[in-house]
């Protein structure tokens, strides 16, 4: 071992480092692998080591545009190092690995793994081959070998965990790649689900997110329509566990049973993410999208009367081709009657290898910003309309570690509401760690956070900031050099733009 390996390993074991790229999926997917790496003797890296671990895994996306150009870019960045450091290995796996195979190792050749979305599993396998046969090992899994769920784990949270309910896609919108990439739908059994939601209660988490390609279709591939808002009502009867999320659903399974789960069971929270995508019929079937603008919106109502209080955002693509100024002044509507507390917006950009690449009827890029903008303006006016309205109530927070970015300099701290709008809080004399809940009232409202100003009314100390506690003083302990957590991946975030960015919902 070279002195520059020594650099970054302790005690002679070797370190690793997952960069993620993508959806919820792949961040959930990268607590998989680095529990893989970890379950095999190797530690995590120092953060901020940018590819000076003795392993480097790109964990990649396949759908955004010029996708391909970053990963080789990077690849590129990290080739000289690779050359100085014998002995160090770089992975790519995910939707692009799963699309490319081999392509990879012939463009970027110092690669030695390339692993598919159906067999993480077998990276820590794929790796220690390629180390004793020194060659690039590629293996690409045409279908899931085991439902991830059943791999370790090194979750990004104490307080809070993703939970995957099932892989895969069976819709076949015509601008998203996932479900070439991901396969059908695959649910899990709800015992499983529910055993590992209680045993993470167990450990202290205390708000946990339900993750599925298409959440709420859960149950198609177990032959029970109503196993999702069956799965919610059971995750309220679990004690200690205090918050229910789950992204992404698809407005075509968005049943009544389903809403009246949400209203009825108290530990789900008023909180909805429902991708639009546009607000044309028109292209809304071209999209292959299986519902319109009525139905849409009819949902929307139907959640509003049962939850007044929900806070509902989406997704929304402009541009798509053959998109008319009718078709994107439907979308403008869809908006103003929805009020959407937040929303994601794309210009659409070819993803090679979906239907829409190839469709007549592209619009010039200069169309695209200008309707771009006009939705973003739109969507920034209510979202602060509807931020003002929470002004003056009274919130239970949760307390988030790493939301507020200028919590340091302000001497506040962050948390989330029940409707998962970020509230910036006065710091209380009482000490208070992320996984605690406090209870303030709004003082002011922009549109993409709220502030509490005056004094904090409650301090909880939850199990949960126990377990943060816990965590941390286990990491302080750990040997010089070695630092856990992975940077900007961390809790399951509210929605934040890496939950839209499948397109896939």
């Amino acid at each position: 071992m070279s002195s520059i390996d020594r650099s970054q390993s302790v005690g002679g074991t070797r370190t690793y480092e997952v960069r993620t790229y993508g959806c919820q999926m792949n961040v959930h997917d990268s607590e998989r692998l680095a529990g893989l790496l970890e379950d095999a003797g190797y530690v995590r890296a120092p953060e901020g080591s940018d590819g000076d671990a003795d392993v480097v895994v790109f964990n990649t996306c396949a759908v955004r545009e010029n996708a391909d150009n970053k990963l080789y870019g990077n690849l590129g960045h990290l080739a000289p190092k690779k050359a100085s450091r014998p002995g160090m290995q770089i992975a790519v796996g995910g939707c692009l690995a799963q699309k490319d195979r081999d392509t990879i190792v012939k463009r970027a050749p110092w690669v030695d793994v390339v692993f598919g979305t159906h067999n993480i599993g077998k990276l820590p396998v794929l790796l220690e081959r390629a180390r004793v046969q020194e060659e690039a090992q590629v293996e690409i899994a045409e279908s899931l070998e085991a439902f991830p769920s059943t791999l370790p784990t090194r979750r990004e949270s104490a307080y809070a965990a993703w939970v995957s309910i099932s892989v895969g896609c069976n819709n076949t919108c015509t601008f998203c790649i996932v479900p070439a990439l991901r396969g059908k739908e695959k649910d899990r059994r709800p015992g499983d689900i529910l055993a590992e939601i209680e045993a993470l209660v167990a450990e202290g988490v205390s708000e946990i997110t339900l993750l599925g390609q298409n959440v709420n279709a859960y149950g198609s591939d177990i032959g029970d329509r109503e196993a999702f808002s069956k799965l919610l009502r059971a995750c309220g009867k679990i004690e200690g566990l205090e918050r229910v999320r789950f992204t992404s659903p698809h407005p075509r399974d968005f049943t009544d049973d389903v809403i009246a789960a949400m209203a009825e069971t108290p530990n789900v929270m008023p909180q909805l993410h429902m991708p639009l995508q546009s607000g044309s019929d028109t292209v809304l079937k071209a999209m292959r999208r299986s519902y319109r603008q009525e139905r849409y919106l009819g949902i929307i109502e139907k959640v509003r009367a049962a939850i007044p209080h929900a806070a509902i955002s989406t997704d929304i693509i402009v541009g798509f081709p053959g998109e008319t100024e009718e078709d994107f002044e439907q979308t403008l509507h869809v908006v103003r009657e929805a009020r959407f507390a937040q929303a994601f917006t794309f210009q659409y950009s070819k993803r090679p290898g979906t239907p829409a690449a190839e469709m007549d009827g592209q619009i010039p890029k200069k169309v695209v910003q200008e309707r771009y903008e006009r939705l973003v303006a739109l969507q920034e006016e209510i979202s602060w309309e509807e931020n003002k309205k929470q002004v003056g109530r009274t919130l239970e927070l949760m307390v988030a570690e790493g939301e507020g970015r200028k919590d340091d300099t302000t001497h506040r701290l962050s948390g989330r509401a029940p409707d998962n709008r970020l509230v910036h809080f006065t710091k209380p004399e009482q000490e208070v760690r992320p996984g605690d809940v406090v209870t303030v009232e709004i003082t002011y409202a922009a549109p993409h956070h709220l502030l509490a100003e005056g004094a904090v009314l409650n301090v909880r100390r939850t199990r949960a900031g126990d377990a943060w506690e816990k965590r941390n003083a286990e990491k302080a302990a750990q040997p010089t050099g070695v630092m856990l957590g992975l940077p900007k991946i961390g809790a399951p975030e509210p929605l934040p733009a890496v939950a839209s960015g499948c397109g896939c919902d």
